[in-house]
């Protein structure tokens, strides 16, 4: 049924394409700014949680 339902869509084939180079796209990104980012920084936010200050 669903099968049916795709292969009647126009173009269909194109969105698995899309949805893999946007997932690549994300995490080359997300690893990027993982080895980039401020060493200060993310000890901050590593502490956030413990902090009392209200």
């Amino acid at each position: 049924m669903f099968r049916d339902i795709l292969n009647s869509i126009e173009g269909v084939s194109i969105f698995p394409i899309f949805s893999l180079i946007v997932f690549f796209v994300f995490f080359t990104a997300l690893g990027f700014w993982v080895f980039k980012a401020d060493k200060k920084y993310v000890k901050h936010m590593e502490n956030l949680p413990f902090d009392n200050k209200k």
